[in-house]
């Protein structure tokens, strides 16, 4: 580890996040015991399956459902993101509005709104307590260029479908009272957003689908996905048994890569975050937070921050973004040097925080299609369907996948199936080794960009508008 972080005793890096440290990590589940048919089989148990299988199962109770995971419900992106429920939605808006028109997007968001309190309701009406408080969202500016983006971005909202309730700036007064960030020069809110402890909303929703008379299978590896054929069915192929069903859901998101033909579908990014020890009554004095409101800033390589039920402070952002050949790192363990960066990061925004230790660091994968926008789509001619590319902005989202999904599997044509995001195709990353150049590139670029503009500049960097340009953002 980098010397001057300060590390508790038993600190650790990587195995599972710290999210499922703290709940344990749960008994595995029974994997799949042979060939078997289902009418709806889904490839992956994070939150898009999980709810996929849950709004199937309440919508139809007859409906055989299973869901196929390789590790156990929770392990990957579900179990190890920042805990932001947000309504923020992925990709380009003027690019969602071109398959359905500006309205469509505009509904979209208002549906974003919606599923926050979506989710909020189904964890009381389950009993999931996922230490979930609806505290909202501040992004804030720590230097002109910053300031000049956030004003932009709010100007931007307003345009598609964010009302003066929906996002609003904060004065300095207010916002000092709610959250004491240093160097900020200016910041808005937003009502919509709660914060959740990760792995508890999953192990919930995995007991809940249980109940509901889902199997839920797992240790159990899908190598590929199969369409109808000749008049059979649509097959998940694993090492443990082939499972045929009227439907295949592919949920993996960033471990898409790992199925068959699917390498260069969605690319794998890394996120990291650490958190820190219990932080005594005192530092919060200083830092205030009392509304556990969830905080972001307006950087190209940005931070994402909570205070959690019991007064630690986790805080997230890109380590090393990607592994040549759509790698995934297996233990989840972060680099030493990300370790030390996200460290400098909380102690910059929080100065009160600089003797806290840091009890756990980790990273986990998510999705990233070529265009950066979310999808979900089901093809009823093959049998085969899929939700995600998420990147980073999948604890709500999948909410909506899986209402989506369900819609679009009982055949209903209903206002959730008519949004921007359903059916859109997107074009494959570029083969290896333009892909791993192509993001070491943009994200070095990035990094340059937030040197540039904390030293000196007043608008957003040169550097920053040409890692876009080479996005495709």
């Amino acid at each position: 580890m980098k010397p001057g972080v300060p590390l508790t005793a038993d600190f650790a890096n990587g195995g599972v996040s710290f999210w499922f440290r703290q709940t344990g990590t749960p008994a595995r589940r029974a994997p799949l015991p042979g060939d078997r048919d289902y009418d709806v089989a889904i490839v992956g148990g994070g939150y898009t399956g999980l709810w996929t299988a849950y709004y199937l199962k309440k919508a139809d109770p007859g409906l055989r459902v299973a869901v196929l995971e390789r590790e156990f419900a929770g392990f990957g992106a579900s179990g190890r993101n920042g805990g932001w429920l947000s309504a923020e939605f992925a990709g380009s808006r003027k690019r969602h509005a071109k398959a359905r028109g500006r309205q469509a997007m505009i509904d979209l968001q208002r549906e974003m709104f919606r599923t926050v309190d979506e989710v909020i309701e189904v964890t009381r009406d389950e009993g999931i307590d996922a230490d979930l408080h609806k505290g909202g969202v501040m992004h804030v500016a720590t230097n002109p260029a910053q300031r000049r983006r956030l004003r932009a971005e709010t100007a931007e909202l307003r345009a598609w479908g964010y009302g003066e309730d929906d996002v609003r700036p904060l004065d300095r007064d207010e916002q000092r009272e709610r959250l004491q960030v240093a160097g900020t020069l200016e910041a808005t809110y937003s009502p919509h957003c709660a914060r959740i402890q990760p792995a508890k909303l999953a192990l919930g929703l995995a007991r809940a689908v249980v109940e509901l008379g889902v199997d839920v299978f797992e240790d159990t590896t899908v190598t590929a996905i199969l369409p109808r054929r000749g008049g059979g069915r649509a097959a998940a192929v694993t090492t443990r048994g082939t499972v045929r069903a009227d439907y295949v859901i592919r949920a993996t998101e960033g471990f898409t890569a790992s199925l068959d033909g699917q390498h260069r579908q969605w690319l794998p990014m890394n996120s990291s975050m650490i958190v820190t020890e219990p932080l005594p009554a005192e530092v919060w004095k200083h830092i205030g937070w009392s509304g556990s409101e969830l905080l972001g800033d307006q950087a190209h390589a940005y931070i994402y921050a909570q205070r959690t039920a019991d007064d630690r402070i986790a805080i997230g952002g890109r380590g090393v973004p990607y592994r040549y050949g759509s790698r995934t790192d297996h233990r989840g363990a972060t680099q030493a040097s990300t370790v030390a960066l996200l460290w400098r990061m909380l102690v910059k925004l929080f100065p009160a925080a600089a003797d806290a230790r840091v009890q756990h660091a980790w990273c986990g994968v998510l999705g990233v299609p070529r265009d950066w926008c979310s999808t979900v789509h089901l093809d009823h001619a093959t049998g085969l369907g899929w939700a995600g590319g998420y990147v980073g902005s999948g604890v709500t989202t999948t909410n909506l996948a899986g209402r989506t999904l369900r819609d679009l599997v009982l055949r209903r044509d209903t206002e959730l199936t008519a949004l921007p995001w359903v059916g859109r195709q997107v074009r494959q990353w570029e083969p290896e080794p333009l892909r791993w150049t192509g993001v070491q590139l943009i994200y070095a670029l990035y990094r340059a960009a937030d040197r540039h503009e904390n030293d000196r500049g007043t608008t957003t960097s040169a550097y920053a508008r040409l890692a876009d340009l080479i996005s495709g953002r």
